[in-house]
């Protein structure tokens, strides 16, 4: 069964965002979608093209942030302060 095969494009797309990201933890994606670090691995193995995933896995390979065990206890969000704001803090050209 694909790992793509239960998300809707916006909630993949949303999952490989959050994958890319620094600050996001493979907990995190976890928790909200299910999807373990090797799964992750694997959708974005189907996502990505094969450059892209292996830099990819090399961003993500020795990063502390990505893996909330590694990470400091001063560090108590995952994502970046302005991540949820609408247009992700950018300000709309009058």
């Amino acid at each position: 069964m694909s790992h793509t095969a239960a998300f809707d494009d916006a909630t993949l797309s949303r999952i490989i965002e959050m994958a890319w990201e620094d600050r996001t933890p493979f907990e995190a994606i976890e928790r909200l979608y299910g999807l373990n670090e090797s799964s992750v691995i694997k959708l974005m193995r189907g996502q990505l093209k094969p450059a892209s995933f292996r830099n990819w896995r090399a961003r993500v390979s020795g990063r502390t942030s990505k893996h909330k065990a590694l990470r400091s206890e001063d560090i108590v969000r995952g994502y970046a302060p302005a991540q949820y704001k609408p247009n992700h803090g950018l300000k709309r050209r009058p």
